[in-house]
């Protein structure tokens, strides 16, 4: 499956989904709702990111001293692609921790942004709550 298929298979799976909106009203209506948010479908993401996070710190890194040492040998015994594997494999290495600092963030990111949605839904409830209660007793 190319990237494309599977990019609008993800995509016809998201909004064939129910979300969550943000300015959703007590009874079920909302009113043209531009802002949605799946739980579900964040944390997921979140998920996958922190696996791959943790997979890449250890699957990436299979070739590094076989690299590193055939580029020794190489240079070694004058071939100056030596140098230039040493290189390649400067570079891998550098990208992958790049690569694995980014998942880190999304993963931690997502995570933050259930938490604080959560958190401040709960508030926003507890005071639309308490001002309903306030007009009451008026």
């Amino acid at each position: 499956m190319s990237f494309d298929q599977e990019w609008a298979a993800a995509r016809a799976t998201a909004t064939a989904t129910a979300p969550t909106h943000l300015d959703h009203t007590p009874g079920g209506a909302t009113g043209g709702a531009d802002l949605a948010l799946n739980q579900d479908h964040i944390g997921a993401i979140g998920s996958e990111a922190h696996t791959l996070h943790s997979r890449l710190q250890t699957d990436a890194k299979h070739a590094a001293t076989a690299s590193a040492e055939a580029a020794a040998a190489l240079a070694k015994e004058g071939f100056a692609s030596g140098g230039a594997l040493a290189k390649a494999n400067a570079r891998w290495e550098t990208q992958v921790k790049t690569l694995v600092a980014a998942c880190a963030q999304i993963s931690n990111g997502l995570n933050y942004s259930l938490s604080s949605h959560a958190r401040e839904e709960r508030q926003l409830y507890a005071e639309f709550t308490s001002s309903k209660i306030d007009e009451y007793l008026k």
